[in-house]
């Protein structure tokens, strides 16, 4: 699969891409994301089972935005069924997927914990968040080395995970090879994924500022944005596009195959 090798200035490209794809359907991708976030809160708050679960769901829903994304780049409308689509199709493969994702976390806590880090990682997987701060200090400096490892392969991970549920969903591949391909399109990319993860977090403190108003733009911003990264290192190819999209939903655009 080709995976394209783009200069820096494409991280900022993905941001007014995703920002297009975003004023397309505004309202819809609000309320889109607001019942996301409650269906997520709700499944959470389920004692044992509900983080586990949320996590092996967490790819299902997100391939169900993105397919929204690209009906969007077809110039065809966005729709509340669209957060559904991957309960329809590949939905063993995106909960394969998630499931892989929570191993990987389990690994990476109980790596930290062999290494000194069990205090850290108890205040991390605790249900009630730390609110005292001088405990927070001490997890984080009796740590040590665990800090840094865990951070590493963290960081490995969501690399890993970034564009995953896209290739599996859109590329048809299997849920390893999906998270192969992301940590090297992001590895080669390195300087656009810096650009964007730097505009980012920029946007992320100025929408924080009026009572944190400006999310209700950004966290739709997150997804339409990350689907023009996709899109942009893996181009669609007229295979792909036809696998999951019904021809006679859209008329493709020269630009997108």
């Amino acid at each position: 699969m080709e995976i394209k090798k783009l200069n820096a200035v494409h991280g900022w490209i993905w941001i007014k891409q995703g920002y297009a794809l975003f004023m397309k359907a505004p309202l819809l991708w609000i309320v889109l994301l607001m019942i996301c976030m409650a269906a997520a809160i709700a499944l959470s708050s389920v004692p044992l089972v509900g983080e586990p679960l949320l996590s092996l769901l967490m790819p299902v829903v997100l391939a169900g935005l993105y397919v929204g994304c690209r009906a969007l780049q077809q110039n065809d409308e966005l729709e509340l069924a669209h957060l559904f689509t991957g309960f329809h199709r590949q939905t063993t493969q995106l909960v394969t997927l998630g499931g892989i994702t929570l191993v990987g976390q389990f690994f990476i806590f109980g790596l930290m914990m062999l290494l000194g880090g069990a205090a850290l990682v108890n205040i991390l997987m605790s249900a009630q968040p730390e609110t005292d701060p001088n405990v927070i200090a001490q997890a984080v400096s009796g740590a040590g080395l665990s800090v840094l490892v865990g951070i590493i392969l963290f960081s490995l991970m969501m690399m890993a995970i970034q564009f995953a549920p896209m290739l599996v969903y859109f590329n048809n591949v299997t849920p390893l090879q999906a998270m192969k391909l992301s940590l090297r399109a992001f590895l080669i990319n390195v300087g656009p994924m810096l650009v964007y993860g730097m505009t980012y977090m920029m946007l992320a403190i100025l929408a924080s500022i009026p009572m944190m108003l400006g999310w209700l733009i950004l966290l739709p911003l997150t997804f339409t944005s990350l689907f023009a990264s996709y899109s942009d290192i893996f181009p669609p190819t007229q295979e792909a596009t036809a696998a999951t999209i019904p021809v006679d939903t859209f008329t493709p655009d020269k630009d997108t195959l």
